[in-house]
């Protein structure tokens, strides 16, 4: 059912610019597609003309990066809110990635239009998340629990978690487990502590299987059974 907001009073210019991108990503939400975002069909769902879109936004594309950076934003705000109050840094980092994978899960066809456009690296909204990001693994390098360029390293991170919940937006009927939560987790904690190694073994020193193994045994065995607080 289309909803029914009060039209902007003339001189009310942002409250009409809100109910636009609030039109568009409704539109957005219900076809699933952003082809259905033509500025024609956002002044309708909006109730309001369609120069009166033009006041605001030149053409498609231009409201259609406003409708993603508002996305963008939201995401950045759900990363962080995610890792408030957590002083550790490679657990900062674990808390990004279930503040992205939960938005993405939530926001399916926004994260679809955000990730899967060729222009959307250009997006400031996703400079600032990516940002962020990096700026949470050069503390876990400058702690020393990783090491590398900290761009490289959340490239790598980035990737695992976007293959993770791309392949649960685009394949629902795959045979997934019941608890999404632990899926999502242990992921996570994949790409958190594979990272972790991986950064510190040069690639051609890479050890055999049977050595690897017993290192780890040797450096887990002093490890407490339960973890300590998350924080």
């Amino acid at each position: 059912m289309r909803s029914t907001r009060s039209r902007a009073r003339p001189g009310e210019g942002e409250k009409l610019r809100e109910e636009i991108l609030l039109a568009a990503e409704a539109l957005l939400v219900e076809t699933g597609s952003d082809g259905a975002l033509t500025l024609r069909a956002v002044a309708a769902r909006a109730g309001v003309t369609t120069p009166s879109v033009y006041l605001h936004f030149a053409n498609r594309d231009d409201l259609l990066e406003a409708v993603c950076l508002r996305s963008w934003g939201e995401l950045e705000r759900r990363m962080r809110e995610h890792a408030e109050g957590v002083d550790d840094p490679l657990r900062v980092l674990g808390r990004c990635g279930r503040g992205y994978a939960t938005f993405a899960l939530e926001h399916p066809v926004q994260y679809r239009v955000l990730l899967m456009r060729p222009s959307a690296h250009r997006s400031p909204g996703a400079r600032a998340c990516f940002r962020y990001v990096t700026e949470a693994a050069a503390a876990c390098v400058s702690a020393g629990i990783m090491r590398g360029r900290p761009e490289s390293l959340a490239v790598g991170l980035w990737s695992a978690l976007h293959g993770l919940v791309s392949l649960l937006i685009a394949q629902p009927e795959f045979d997934w487990p019941d608890d999404l939560d632990t899926l999502i987790d242990n992921v996570v904690r994949m790409a958190g502590f594979g990272t972790v190694l991986a950064s510190r073994i040069p690639r051609e020193a890479t050890p055999a299987s049977a050595q690897l193994a017993e290192g780890l045994d040797a450096l887990t065995a002093s490890w407490p059974e339960r973890d300590q607080p998350r924080r």
